[in-house]
């Protein structure tokens, strides 16, 4: 009865999100999408990946992003730490996952995670637990994922050369029509229909994790369908997790040395530490089911779903630690 409980109060403790991703992967394996019926799956899973960018377009209030667009000495920063710093951490990170016989595809995903822009939800969660400016918070991992959806897979094309996703114009007109229009037309419509989006803010989190989780369901089962479970081995699972754990290291490492280089007040450092470290699976579940086939995407995503489940392991006692560090008053 005690272990029951105990495992009750593990699972519950277990971001909602994981959980959700836990079980696509665990449905994906067990009873995947298989050709006959794949047209379909994928056809639902680019309508949930557009109402999920609808939503975060009626969700990000365009007077937030525009105020603090003005705070650059930041926000300049912040963008080439996690686009073009962390994207070239992880050309470096595949190339050692290259010679470290990683599958080619599963070291693509390490460059795929570092070209990936900030969480919104988490990093603005943990900016809060840590004593951090939570407005900076929001406005910077808005403004990422913002230039994500811009720059996220044009950088990765550019990165990965002949192994990427070629950005022909049918790889635009798909990330033109099922990220980039339904967020403006979120935005547009921010007026008339943002309120639903406030006064319904857990149905349309739980509407969020459901369009992530299809898109991963999706992507792994093609993936399982090309035998996805042999061509990783137990030893690319542990080279995969080591090089995963040295990207969290320079994420939040270097982040957090970085806005103690800019001379960042104390709750801006924090902002940009958990904005600059962290990596969103929001984005990159979506962009890879836009660019790749299943097969392709199912294997790209394991680095970003390793990344995404430890940066929110080591983010909580990290918060923890910030906020009982003793203030020190201003100068």
């Amino acid at each position: 009865m005690r272990s029951s409980n105990a495992l009750q109060r593990f699972a519950s403790g277990i971001d909602p999100l994981v959980r959700l991703l836990i079980a696509a992967i665990v449905l994906a394996t067990l009873v995947p999408v298989t050709a006959r019926y794949r047209p379909i799956a994928e056809t639902v899973s680019n309508g949930a990946i557009f109402v999920l960018f609808l939503l975060n377009g009626l969700r990000l209030p365009r007077a937030e992003v525009l105020r603090g667009v003005a705070h650059m000495r930041l926000l300049v920063p912040l963008a080439l730490w996690s686009f073009a710093a962390m994207s070239l951490t992880g050309l470096a990170l595949a190339e050692a996952g290259s010679a470290l016989l990683l599958p080619p595809t599963l070291a693509l995903g390490l460059l795929f995670l570092g070209a990936l822009p900030s969480t919104v939800q988490s990093a603005t969660a943990y900016s809060s637990l840590a004593g951090g400016n939570v407005a900076v918070s929001v406005v910077a991992a808005a403004f990422l994922n913002i230039l994500g959806v811009f720059l996220s897979a044009p950088l990765f094309s550019l990165l990965a050369g002949s192994e990427g996703a070629a950005l022909d114009l049918a790889a635009l007109e798909r990330i033109a029509l099922i990220l980039l229009l339904p967020f403006l037309i979120g935005q547009l419509a921010q007026g008339r229909a943002g309120h639903l989006v406030r006064e319904h803010r857990r149905l349309t989190t739980w509407m969020d994790r459901l369009a992530i989780a299809i898109a991963v369901y999706v992507a792994f089962s093609g993936a399982v369908e090309q035998g996805l479970w042999q061509l990783v081995s137990l030893t690319d699972w542990a080279a995969m997790l080591l090089l995963v754990c040295v990207f969290l290291a320079v994420g939040f490492g270097g982040a957090w040395l970085l806005g103690g280089w800019l001379r960042l007040n104390r709750g801006d450092r924090i902002a940009f530490l958990f904005a600059g470290a962290q990596k969103s699976i929001a984005l990159g579940a979506p962009l890879a089911a836009v660019l790749f086939p299943p097969a392709v995407a199912g294997l790209l995503l394991l680095p970003v779903l390793a990344y995404h489940l430890l940066q929110l392991v080591i983010s909580a006692p990290i918060a923890s630690r910030l906020a009982a560090l003793p203030r020190r008053p201003a100068a």
